[in-house]
């Protein structure tokens, strides 16, 4: 064996080629779905004249549903022994409601595609990454996830971009750009369909039959549910995106250019979840969480205090960064910890636990918004963040063995 023979491939190039695929298929989705969702709080409040608590309001009810939704995909793709025909029914669906949105011609047909979707994305959710899960070699879990995550993200920060071109060159058509969104879409569905691969039975030899009763919730153990206590407490400590264009909104920025908002978060975060999630390989995962959490805590302070645009632009930025220091390694110590029987399972209880803080955190921003103003909401997110600081730094996740 030569010299050359010895030299280890790059991290990239050891991940498995599902794996890529997976994430090409959540860009491409993304790249859809936020070409539509960078518009629409914009197109509730100022052409639908929706108030900004009921925005908060229905986005979290639609990522709470999504959430309730990926328990009980997650644990028919553990019972089934089959992970890729659950995700491909969720991105079937969610593909078939984009065409709703430039369909619509009130807020109630808006607000039911916006759940459907969303519905289609609870489907997939925990099946997919379960998927990632069965099909990550062990010592290569964060970077994994990190991988998969940092494509999902460039889909997030490429459809707000698109959106923004769209927007100028169809003269603020919102219903235009809506339209264009529905082909990405379906370019992910027919990727899903071609490209990956279930292991099936290789990963998950013995189904488990009804996973969702106590027995089988009780065999995913302490260090499973201390990761899912470490996820409410940080999800706790933040809210919608959307309340980040509503603030940088009262900067007087056009409505083209607001989309911007979730380009700068999203490019910031797709740089940085690869590369923390393969730093976590090497150390320990807790340890990136709370400097997540300490990004968060700055990213609310500069939000709530920007003197000026230039200003607001670094507050995002920084909410990207604590994205990317803390999505991908959530999902990689949920792999962890969880029996690989039973990982379905386990992602749909994380999500769905998420998703309910996720409510509640965009529920009272809402509030505090329309009641004391911006600067109360993000100044209320800043203290709730420095508190979860404090109470990750008390809950202690035992690291796992990552050879197995």
């Amino acid at each position: 064996m030569t010299t050359l023979d010895k030299t280890p491939l790059p991290v990239g190039r050891r991940i498995p080629a599902g794996i890529w695929a997976l994430g090409f298929v959540s860009m491409l989705m993304d790249i859809s779905s936020e070409m539509i969702h960078a518009l629409l709080p914009i197109y509730m409040v100022t052409v639908l004249g929706t108030s900004t608590l009921a925005v908060g309001i229905i986005e979290g009810l639609a990522e709470a549903t999504a959430s309730i939704v990926k328990v009980f995909s997650g644990a028919l793709s553990d019972w089934l022994g089959r992970r890729k025909l659950l995700a491909a029914v969720g991105y079937g669906i969610a593909a078939c409601t984009k065409p709703i949105f430039p369909l619509a011609n009130s807020l109630e047909w808006l607000v039911a595609a916006r759940f459907i979707d969303r519905v289609g994305k609870g489907i997939r959710g925990a099946p997919r990454d379960a998927l990632v899960a069965d099909l990550a070699p062990p010592e290569l879990r964060g970077a994994s996830f990190g991988l998969r995550q940092t494509l999902d993200t460039v889909g997030a920060f490429t459809g707000p971009l698109l959106a923004i071109v769209l927007m100028w060159h169809f003269a603020n058509d919102f219903r235009a750009v809506f339209w264009v969104a529905v082909l990405p879409g379906v370019l992910s569905f027919a990727v899903l369909v071609l490209a990956v691969k279930d292991p099936g039975a290789t990963a998950v030899r013995h189904p488990v039959r009804f996973p969702l009763r106590s027995e089988a919730l009780a065999r995913l153990g302490a260090r499973y549910w201390q990761v899912v206590a470490v996820s409410v407490v940080l999800t706790l400590a933040r809210f919608s995106e959307a309340f980040l264009l509503l603030r940088v909104q009262e900067f007087g920025v056009a409505p083209y250019l607001l989309p911007f908002v979730l380009v700068v978060m999203s490019v910031v975060y797709a740089l940085s979840s690869y590369p923390v999630g393969a730093l976590s390989d090497r150390m320990d995962r807790m340890t990136l969480l709370q400097v997540g959490l300490v990004l968060l805590v700055l990213a609310d302070l500069v939000l709530a205090w920007s003197p000026s645009l230039a200003v607001a632009w670094l507050g995002v930025a920084l909410w990207g960064l604590h994205m990317g220091f803390s999505q991908g390694l959530l999902a990689a110590m949920v792999a962890d910890t969880a029996a690989p029987d039973l990982r379905g399972t386990a992602f749909g209880v994380f999500n769905l636990l998420t998703g309910v803080s996720l409510l509640v955190a965009s529920v009272v921003a809402g509030w505090l918004w329309d009641a004391f103003g911006a600067p109360a909401t993000f100044l209320a997110g800043a203290a709730f963040s420095a508190f979860a600081l404090g109470g990750l730094r008390i809950i202690k996740v035992r690291a796992p063995d990552r050879t197995a």
